[in-house]
């Protein structure tokens, strides 16, 4: 798999809108991790109280590599005291849209103090406070902190999906401060696309992959903005396919519920070659 695609996409197969049992998620993320494809996997997203349940699933000799999300309060997630389990990262909500991020966002620096060796993501509404949060977050990591950004890009609601604009902002703000992210909700598929289901118009991951580069690059909030807003694949894939050698800089990847619809994507467009190390 090209480092460009090295762990793109996180496993998160219990979270909505696809909703796996545990039981069956665990057992599919081991067929995603022995598979040709092993290489685009991140690891399996496990809310923080169903950690102790998934550990009753492992055979004693599997080891396992989870993020945990953070449904309990901030001050009680951790890793298991399970040798089988492998935590690479905590993530968290540090408030509610239009509420203040900053008493969040002290509770998750004392979370990465705690755990030094695991990577925190601080998940900021993209509302009130945002940019002061950042500079909070951004300031706490060139002090040795392994925390970084996380924002969402949609959910149950229209207001939830920024818009190109807006998501260009988020996403130029996290480079003028050195500052990884991570994304989470409506990244189904590649090319930006509206869901006729529900009226919603999705991200496409590879607009996202696309207006980071170029935003790494120095390129402004319109420029970043309109790659965002493409919805035809073709200016999208030379730009990808110029970068399979890179790895994706400031943007750390993005969790999905199904690992199927992004390869697929990514096979359809010509970037993974499928069945074998593309």
């Amino acid at each position: 798999m090209a480092p460009l695609f090295h762990r793109l996409v996180d496993d998160a197969a219990v979270f909505p809108p696809g909703n796996a049992a545990l039981p069956d998620a665990v057992t599919a993320h081991r067929e995603h991790r022995t598979a040709w494809y092993a290489d685009l996997v991140g690891p399996l997203l496990v809310p923080a109280s169903s950690v102790d349940p998934l550990t009753g699933l492992l055979d004693p000799a599997e080891r396992l590599a989870i993020g945990i999300i953070g449904d309990l309060p901030i001050d009680r997630l951790g890793p298991p005291d399970d040798p089988r389990v492998t935590v690479r990262q905590i993530e968290a909500a540090v408030a509610k849209r239009g509420e203040d991020p900053q008493p969040g966002i002290a509770r998750i620096l004392d979370l990465a103090d705690r755990h030094p060796h695991l990577d925190v993501y601080a998940e900021v509404p993209l509302t009130f406070g945002l940019l002061a949060g950042l500079d909070t977050i951004a300031e706490a990591r060139r002090g040795g902190k392994r925390i970084a950004a996380k924002f969402r890009t949609g959910g149950l609601a229209a207001e939830l999906f920024p818009t190109p604009v807006e998501l260009a902002a988020v996403i130029c703000a996290c480079r003028e401060r050195e500052l990884p992210f991570k994304l989470t909700a409506g990244l189904h598929h590649a090319i930006r696309h509206g869901d006729p289901e529900t009226g919603f118009t999705h991200h496409g991951f590879l607009n996202i992959l696309v207006a980071a580069a170029l935003a790494a690059d120095g390129a402004e909030v319109a420029e970043v903005a309109e790659v965002l807003a493409a919805t035809d694949a073709m200016p999208l894939i030379e730009p990808a396919r110029a970068r399979r050698d890179q790895d994706r800089g400031l943007w750390v990847g993005f969790g999905s519920c199904s690992m199927i619809e992004p390869l697929t994507d990514l096979i359809r467009l010509g970037l993974v070659n499928g069945g074998y190390d593309g």
